[in-house]
C-alpha cells in the first residue's frame, strides 16, 4: 500500500502515542451527556448551572493554536461545537509534558476526542465547552479532504467530485454537512410514510429477496444458485406477487419497503439495487388509490418542508391535491396529435418510424405503446399527474377496465417528467391471469428478456380466491431525489453501485 507523506507522519505520531503509554484506540466506555446542538440551543447565562459539567465527543475539524490555549472545533452527529483547551487545566501542576507532547504535537484534524468540562460564552458570544479533561478516542491515519471555496462561497476541489463522493461516502459525510442532511431527511420521509400507513391500519411485512421465479415486474433479474437445494434462484425484481399472496391469506392491507434488484442500465435515475414501497389493500380500486396517494404525497412534502411546494432544480413542484388525471392515449395525442388508441402492432411500428423512435423487433404491442409514450409525452408532465387507463398489453397483472374494452385500471404518477408511482386495480381472475402470463411467455420466446415468467404457485393462490384489491409501488429513491432537490439517484443512496476500484 502506497502511503502519502501525511499518512506516514500520522503513523509516526501513532507510534509516539503508544510509546507514551497512550492507547490511540481505547476500548473503555465513554458516556456522553450532551450533543452539540443541545448545548448550543439550550445554554444561556441563566441556565449555566445546568451545563456546569458536560461530556461531549466528536471528530476534530479545526485546531487553532494560541500557544498555551487551543480552540478546537469538534463535529458530532448533530453539528459542530467549539472546545477551549487551556494548558493549565489539562495538565495541572508543574508537569506540562502531556499538553506539549499530545495536544500540540500528536493530535490531528480528523481525530476523535472526548471532552469533559463546563460550558461558557466566549467574548465573541460563541457557546464553547471549557475542557477540564481531554481523552483521545481514535487516531485518524488519513487526512480528511480539504473543503475549498471560491470568492462566491461555492465549494470546489475533490469534495465535489462524484467519484470521490460516491466511492468514499464516509469522508463525504464528514466534510459535507448538507450531504448528511439529505440522509437524515430520507429517514424522516420513510418514517412519515410508515406513520401514515400504520395510522390507517396497514401491516408492515417482509417477503423473500431470493426467489425461485422473479415475478411482479417486467425486468431482467440477477441470477444466482442455491447450493444446498441445487436450484437456480433470482434476486427479486419486485415483491408484488408475495404481498398479493398475503391478501389471499386474509390480510386486508399489507406494505413493505422492498430492496429490489434489476440487472439493467445505470444512469442518474436508475441504480441496480433500489428501494420500492409497495402496498396492497383489499376491497379498494385504483380510484381510491389515486385519492390516498395524493394524501400521502401532500403529507410527505409538508413533513419535510412545511409546505406542499417543493423546489426541484429551477422548478417548483406543488403536491397539493388534487393532481391532474389523463389517459395514456390522450396524453400521447395531446403531445403528438396522433391517436393510437385503435392501432394494432403494425400501425404502432409505423408510428414509431414516423416519430423516429427506434424499437426492437422482439417487443410487442404493449412495449411499443410504452416506447411512444416515453419518447413523446412522459417528459412533459412536470407537475404531479396521474396517467391512467393503460392498454391491457402493457399490464399483465392488472384488472380489465370496468367500462373501457381493451384497457386496464392502472395509473402511473408522473412528476418532473418521471414515473414516481405505478398502481392497479389488481387482477384477481386466475383464468385471465394465466392467459396473461402465457402471453408473456410468447414475448419471451420472441426474445424479450424482460417478459414475465409464469408463477404457478401465485396462480394457485389466486384460485383460492383474492378479494378486489388495489396495489401500488412507489420508488423511494426517486421520491427522495424529488423531495430533497437532488439531481442524481446516487445523491440519495449512501453507497450507490460503482465499478470496482483498483486499489
Amino acid at each position: 500500500m502506497q502511503l502519502s507523506e501525511q499518512e506516514i507522519i500520522r503513523r509516526d505520531k501513532l507510534n509516539e502515542l503508544q510509546q507514551l503509554g497512550i492507547d490511540p484506540y481505547p476500548a473503555a466506555l465513554y458516556p456522553l451527556s450532551h450533543y452539540s446542538e443541545a448545548i448550543k440551543t439550550g445554554f444561556s447565562e441563566e441556565k449555566k448551572e445546568e451545563f456546569a459539567n458536560v461530556t461531549v465527543a466528536g471528530r476534530i475539524m479545526t485546531i487553532n493554536d494560541k500557544g498555551k490555549v487551543f480552540f478546537i472545533k469538534i463535529q458530532d452527529m448533530q453539528g459542530i461545537i467549539q472546545v477551549y483547551v487551556r494548558k493549565d487545566d489539562i495538565c495541572p501542576g508543574e508537569d506540562k509534558t502531556l499538553f506539549d507532547q499530545v495536544v500540540k504535537r500528536l493530535i490531528d484534524l480528523g481525530d476523535f476526542i472526548g471532552v469533559q468540562g463546563f460550558v461558557f460564552l466566549t467574548r465573541t458570544g460563541e457557546v464553547t465547552v471549557h475542557a477540564q479533561n481531554l481523552t483521545l478516542l481514535a487516531k485518524s491515519l488519513k487526512p480528511l479532504p480539504v473543503v475549498k471555496r471560491d470568492e462566491e462561497g461555492n465549494v470546489f476541489d475533490e469534495v465535489t467530485d462524484p467519484e470521490f463522493k460516491y466511492r468514499q461516502r464516509y469522508a463525504d459525510l464528514v466534510v459535507n454537512p448538507d450531504v448528511k442532511d439529505v440522509f437524515v431527511k430520507r429517514t424522516k420521509l420513510v418514517n412519515t410514510i410508515r406513520e401514515f400507513l400504520n395510522e390507517k391500519g396497514a401491516l408492515e411485512v417482509d417477503t423473500p429477496v431470493l426467489q425461485v421465479i422473479p415475478g411482479g415486474a417486467a425486468a431482467r433479474p440477477f441470477e444466482t444458485h442455491h447450493n444446498a437445494l441445487d436450484v437456480p434462484m433470482y434476486m427479486r425484481i419486485a415483491n408484488e406477487l408475495y404481498l398479493k399472496r398475503l391478501i389471499v391469506g386474509g390480510f386486508d392491507w399489507v406494505y413493505e419497503f422492498s430492496r429490489n434488484f434489476r440487472n439493467e442500465g445505470m444512469d442518474r435515475t436508475h441504480n441496480p439495487e433500489f428501494t420500492v414501497l409497495e402496498w396492497y389493500t383489499a376491497y379498494k380500486d385504483y380510484f381510491w388509490m389515486m385519492d390516498i396517494t395524493e394524501q400521502l404525497f401532500e403529507k410527505i412534502a409538508i413533513a419535510l418542508h412545511g409546505t406542499t411546494e417543493v423546489k426541484l432544480g429551477d422548478k417548483i413542484i406543488n403536491y397539493k391535491a388534487p393532481f391532474k388525471r389523463i389517459s395514456i392515449f390522450d396524453a400521447i395525442k395531446e403531445n403528438t396529435g396522433i391517436d393510437i388508441s385503435e392501432m394494432d402492432e403494425a400501425g404502432l411500428r409505423d408510428v414509431c418510424k414516423q416519430l423516429d423512435i427506434s424499437v426492437a423487433p422482439s417487443i410487442g404491442k404493449g412495449k411499443l405503446i410504452d416506447e411512444i409514450f416515453g419518447a413523446t409525452s412522459e417528459h412533459t408532465y412536470i407537475q404531479p399527474t396521474f396517467i391512467i387507463d393503460y392498454p391491457v398489453e402493457m399490464s399483465p397483472l392488472t384488472k380489465k377496465h370496468r367500462s373501457k374494452p381493451g384497457l386496464v385500471e392502472r395509473f402511473e404518477l408522473m412528476v418532473n417528467g418521471k414515473e414516481l408511482a405505478n398502481a392497479y386495480s389488481e387482477l384477481n381472475d386466475p383464468i385471465d391471469q394465466r392467459e396473461r402470463f402465457e402471453d408473456q411467455i410468447k414475448l419471451m420466446e420472441r426474445g424479450d428478456d424482460e417478459a414475465m415468467f409464469i408463477d404457478h404457485d401465485f396462480l394457485r393462490a389466486l384460485e383460492y380466491g383474492m378479494p378486489p384489491t388495489s396495489g401500488i409501488g412507489i420508488g423511494i429513491d426517486r421520491l427522495c431525489m424529488f423531495m430533497m432537490n437532488q439531481p442524481s439517484i446516487q445523491d440519495v443512496l449512501l453507497f450507490p453501485m460503482m465499478r470496482p476500484e483498483k486499489l
